[in-house]
């Protein structure tokens, strides 16, 4: 087992990551730039080294700093959580070269799976089910215009590169389609230096569908059931439910079992979740995401498994001691995305916090790296806090989650608490009919 491991990220992930290694007796290194000298990690951690200036791109995103300072403090793995180089094929090639464990899975898969058209017909050969779409990139409007002709509008145009919503364009049209390809094209180059686009039908009401697969790369894989993530704005998710309302038994073992199996084919390592569009009781695979995700507390609530010590269990080289009839699925959980906007406005809201308590009791989780007068810096992401909430059936869930927002206090700043407290209270959310267009619908109309 490794002896100290250094976390190469910040906030509430950060603190995540420390806390596991806590449990397991591994020390911890916390990297950080100057403006989070003051951080929860940074005064929790084994150690500390300061990586850079507040800027991402010369801190959390520097490389040469990330490995000098595991160089310096000894440390034989690196966790890089979610975010930042989490899922950059040529960091974990730099840390592996330096006799340094990235706790992840390989830069081979990373490079498969970040490239959407290679992912795409990845798993189109390992037999999981694909949205209609182009056979790999769309090079012309002329291409574009056959592509659409054969699977019919609507069409989205999306960035080969792409992630978090940016290079997607839809077309309702022909006369629309020129627009949407010109722009998916140069909105991918200038966010991800590529231009390469592809198309797919565009469903017109599709749930969020992911699923949550763990393997050793020794051939070892299990499945931990799927979440619902379908409460997006501009493509970024709110809040995430597990098991979903619209998934049946019967269609979680399907997907469960054909998730596995392409997993064990490709000897993956580590975590990994498998994102589908979900429509009329079809999957249809849009991504892999090579790491630990956001919403994976959900995951973990409903589970009973650390998905952070399973991660590092792996990489230390340990076989997968589970198999898919160990894993017992027991109620029901949700988690809301707390991030330091305006409500109404989603302007950001940095700034000191005056007050910060959480809420308690039975079945209520706060994954949160904040404490009372720290000052979010407005450097990075908005996220401050994750409020997970488990119970024995959903409705008791949504009970238990009224109670926690309702206890939850953040003074100082401006964040998204009030938008929970009224989507929870919404009938169409409560009687779980939503889709992934339902909560920009919602707050257009309040």
């Amino acid at each position: 087992m490794f002896e100290k491991i250094l976390i190469a990220n910040r906030g509430e992930i950060a603190l995540r990551i420390h806390r596991a290694c806590r449990e397991m007796g591994i020390k911890t290194v916390a990297v950080h730039s100057s403006a989070d000298a003051d951080a929860m990690h940074v005064r929790l951690a084994d150690e500390s080294v300061c990586i850079g200036p507040p800027s991402s791109t010369d801190s959390y995103l520097n490389i040469p700093s990330i490995i000098a300072a595991a160089e310096v403090t000894n440390a034989d793995a690196i966790h890089p959580g979610y975010g930042f180089l989490s899922e950059n094929a040529k960091f974990v090639d730099i840390v592996t070269a330096h006799g340094i464990k990235f706790i992840g899975p390989s830069a081979d898969h990373i490079r498969m799976m970040g490239d959407k058209i290679t992912a795409k017909e990845t798993m189109r050969k390992l037999g999981v089910p694909c949205v209609p779409g182009s056979e790999g990139e769309v090079l012309t409007l002329a291409d574009a215009e056959r592509e659409a002709s054969k699977m019919g509008y609507p069409v989205i145009i999306k960035a080969s590169a792409g992630g978090g919503g940016r290079g997607m364009k839809v077309a309702v049209d022909k006369e629309a389609l020129s627009e949407a390809f010109s722009s998916a094209r140069s909105e991918s180059k200038l966010a991800f230096g590529n231009d390469a686009v592809y198309m797919e039908k565009y469903l017109s009401g599709p749930r969020h569908i992911e699923v949550q697969v763990l393997a050793d790369g020794q051939g070892n894989v299990v499945h931990l059931g799927e979440r619902d993530c379908s409460l997006q704005r501009r493509h970024q998710k709110a809040l995430e439910e597990s098991p979903s309302p619209a998934i049946t038994d019967e269609l979680r073992s399907r997907i469960g079992k054909t998730v596995s199996d392409a997993i064990r084919d490709m000897r993956y390592e580590g975590v990994g979740t498998i994102e589908f569009l979900f429509e009329n009781d079809e999957f249809y695979f849009i991504e892999m995401n090579t790491r630990l995700q956001v919403e994976h507390p959900v995951t973990e609530m409903i589970t009973g498994i650390d998905l952070v010590q399973a991660q590092i269990n792996v990489a230390a080289g340990y076989p997968l001691d589970l198999k898919q009839e160990d894993i017992k699925f027991s109620g029901h959980a949700i988690e809301c995305r707390v991030t330091a906007e305006d409500p109404r406005t989603f302007a950001a809201s940095p700034g000191p916090v005056t007050e910060f308590h959480v809420p308690g009791g039975l079945g209520v989780r706060v994954d949160s790296a904040l404490y009372t007068g720290y000052n979010i810096p407005p450097y990075y992401d908005s996220l401050i806090a994750k409020l997970i909430i488990h119970a024995a059936s959903r409705e008791e869930c949504l009970l238990r989650l009224n109670r926690a927002l309702e206890e939850f206090v953040v003074s100082g700043i401006r964040t998204t608490l009030p938008l929970h407290q009224e989507i929870i209270h919404n009938p169409e959310f409560r009687d779980g009919h939503y889709d992934i267009h339902w909560l920009e619908k919602f707050i257009a109309s309040r």
